[in-house]
């Protein structure tokens, strides 16, 4: 794993189509901004199903969620 600092407006290139913008830092919690071509999935970790279950109210494969 890669740790990075970045202080608020600062931001982190993944390969040439993925920016990530530090938005806000508040306590705990990181606003993070995640700027990537359409054809690119974005998923909360807690929104996938957990191998070995099936959840049937996961998103469907291509169907990104913030």
């Amino acid at each position: 794993m890669l740790v990075l600092c970045r202080k608020v407006g600062e931001k982190i290139q993944i390969g040439r189509d993925i920016c990530i913008t530090v938005v806000a830092v508040d306590r705990s919690q990181v606003r993070l901004g995640i700027e990537a071509g359409r054809d690119v999935p974005i998923w909360r970790e807690e929104l996938l199903p957990r191998p070995g279950t099936s959840c049937p109210e996961a998103p469907a494969a291509g169907s990104p969620s913030g």
